[in-house]
């Protein structure tokens, strides 16, 4: 029987109350969750790695390259079926569509947590990670890239975001649904993911990319300070369709002159931005001014594929290309 390999990074799923008045804390080793797996489960074939012990805002980019490069390695061994990490839900977006765009393999790739600890009534980390094992050992799921698995729904990791600070039911696809499900120990597809780069990029990135997100009455003095800062790269959350406040303008023109990339996406949860308004600020104008517009993907995620398309040394037209979907 082939490998299940399970990457653990820590997150609530590895939690447990010793003490109320000082909070959740990571507890539980992969060891231990996965002797908790096997003793209500007939699974043999679990191998555990222990990558680190971490809450998921204590995840950074360096960490994501290095996660990469240990779930490429574990990809590589023919033995190995697939690969499940246990994440925090705070940044597993983000780590989830990091993975997907540089991990080059027809296995599948499950990211999964936890929204209740262990201590707590109706812990779901057995649940979605028995999920996620019944997931990656399925024939259907080879070839889907990236995958996040919870609450019995399957998600494609460039789609899906987390939409509720407390529902078990929070991780969601919103514009188009699930990939699929699990019922029932039988893993169901439904449909493909809409997202689907035609290359994987090296697993490099460069750091200093920000994240902005625009307010009627915007201070661009911030933008001013990442200028003068050095910043490499600025994903800008954007009204509506895809539109600034005019005094934010003068600005965009100044990143493109100084030839710093700048990405807008928006800051609604759903739909994706186009070069639709002609006034002051509208889509039009931040084209025109250079601006690359980031389609439907969430600020956070836009902002990774930021960091990875400077770290693989992209012009200007690739990331619009990448961004954009038009592909040739």
């Amino acid at each position: 029987m082939k490998k299940v390999v399970l990457i653990f990074t820590g997150g609530t799923i590895s939690m447990e109350v010793y003490d109320r008045s000082k909070g959740v804390v990571p507890s539980l080793s992969a060891d231990e969750i996965i002797s908790k797996l096997q003793h209500v489960t007939n699974y043999t074939n679990l191998v555990g790695i222990q990558f680190s012990m971490i809450p998921s805002p204590s995840m950074t980019p360096n960490l994501m390259q290095k996660l990469a490069s240990e779930t490429i390695d574990q990809l590589q061994d023919p033995e190995v079926l697939g690969v499940i990490i246990s994440h925090g839900t705070d940044t597993l977006e983000e780590t989830a569509f990091y993975l997907d765009l540089v991990i080059d393999s027809s296995k599948p790739v499950v990211l999964t947590g936890s929204m209740k600890n262990a201590s707590e009534l109706g812990y779901d980390g057995l649940t979605n990670l028995v999920s996620s094992i019944q997931v990656v050992s399925s024939p259907s799921s080879l070839n889907k890239g990236v995958l996040v698995v919870m609450n019995y729904e399957i998600h494609a990791a460039s789609e899906v975001v987390k939409t509720h600070t407390l529902n078990l039911d929070t991780f969601k696809t919103l514009s188009f649904g699930p990939l699929g499900i699990i019922d029932d120990e039988e893993v169901l597809y439904y449909r493909s993911r809409t997202i689907k780069y035609p290359i994987k990029l090296k697993n490099i990135f460069k750091p200093d990319v920000a994240l902005l997100k625009m307010v009627t009455g915007f201070d661009p003095s911030v933008l001013a300070f990442y200028l003068q800062q050095g910043i490499n790269g600025i994903v800008i959350e954007a009204l509506g369709r895809g539109n600034v406040p005019p005094n934010v303008m003068p600005w965009i023109q100044a990143y493109k002159d100084a030839s710093i990339p700048v990405v807008i996406v928006s800051r609604c949860v759903s739909g994706r931005v186009l070069d639709t308004y002609g006034y002051p600020g509208g889509g039009k104008d931040l084209v025109q001014a250079g601006a690359i517009m980031g389609g439907d993907l969430a600020g956070p995620k836009a902002r990774i594929l930021l960091m990875l398309s400077l770290g693989n040394r992209f012009d200007h037209e690739q990331m619009k290309v990448f961004y954009t979907q038009q592909f040739a």
